[in-house]
């Protein structure tokens, strides 16, 4: 195991961060709790989180003025300078976007974002000082400013891809699910009742159903946002809402009513033959197959290629 790999999983066990991290977080859910707020930060518009795309922008921005500074001359100072406050303006909504994101961790998660977002605020406040330093024309001073803000970056930056990349932070939880891309029997239609939420299980992936008259929904029972049980969420209005931090899909699409999710849920064809309840994936790919199968070609033409 690598020394940064070993120094944040140490810091993942560093139970003391709690009486710091626990309240900021749940004063940072309460924050941004109005739907409009939560929609916005999550990126529920844009089918994945918002917070990434903005840390490119925050993260290009340093990243290039620190480079202008180290191999540049005077007339790149004005690019230069542009940069920095570039990247500070583009930190603020970056930095709301992470709390909305970090309010819904717990435990570890939470302990290095924690960390994380001090390191990036850190990094915010030296850039601060480099922009001002730069404006009084201590160009001396605002360049070593700006590379010390670049170095804490890149801690922030390693931390964030750590609750990204091994924790899992606000990745789609239904991703790697073998969805039922043939009609599968799932259940007697004598046994699922009206308006009372059934989970169900499809050859390894569960599903939700849920009946309102003659018509029955089903949509994955993992929720994509951080893998609550939807058979357990309250059900009104043709909205399913997720038990764990109140993310609400529609029944008939799995569209994204309320966040935090980013990522729609995946929804299922129903139909009773036979006296049983099947399901499958929609057809969506213009010829009538469902996508599943669709990848499920693409992934083994992807095998048979690696292999020649």
């Amino acid at each position: 195991m690598s020394m940064p790999h070993r120094a944040v999983r140490r810091l993942e066990e560093t139970e003391s961060l709690d009486r710091v991290a626990g309240p900021a977080s749940k004063a940072a859910g309460r924050a941004v709790r109005p739907r409009p707020v939560r929609n916005l930060l999550s990126g529920t518009s844009l089918g994945h989180p918002l917070h990434p795309v903005l840390t490119d922008v925050t993260i290009g921005a340093w990243g290039a003025s620190a480079v202008l500074d180290a191999v540049g001359g005077p007339a790149t100072e004005p690019a230069s300078d542009l940069l920095v406050k570039i990247g500070i303006g583009s930190a603020v909504p970056t930095a709301l976007s992470g709390a909305n994101d970090w309010s819904d961790t717990l435990g570890p998660e939470c302990r290095v974002g924690l960390v994380h977002a001090m390191a990036n605020s850190a990094a915010l406040g030296l850039y601060v000082a480099s922009m001002v330093m730069r404006n009084r024309g201590n160009r001396r001073a605002g360049r070593a400013l700006g590379w010390a803000g670049a170095a804490v970056m890149g801690v922030g930056g390693y931390l964030g891809g750590h609750l990204s990349y091994v924790q899992g932070v606000n990745v789609n939880r239904t991703a790697w699910q073998q969805e039922p891309d043939e009609w599968t029997p799932l259940l007697d239609d004598a046994e699922l009742a009206d308006r009372a939420p059934r989970r169900v299980d499809a050859d390894g992936t569960p599903i939700l159903l849920y009946r309102d008259g003659r018509r029955v929904y089903a949509l994955a029972a993992t929720c994509t946002h951080m893998g609550g049980p939807l058979d357990e969420g309250a059900i009104e209005e043709g909205c399913v809402t997720c038990p764990w931090h109140g993310s609400t899909f529609h029944l008939d699409d799995g569209g994204i009513e309320r966040g935090p999710a980013s990522t729609p849920q995946p929804h299922y064809e129903t139909r009773v033959r036979d006296g049983r309840i099947e399901v499958r994936v929609p057809a969506r790919d213009g010829q009538g197959e469902p996508v599943e199968r669709a990848r499920h070609k693409v992934r083994e033409g992807m095998a048979r290629a690696s292999t020649t």
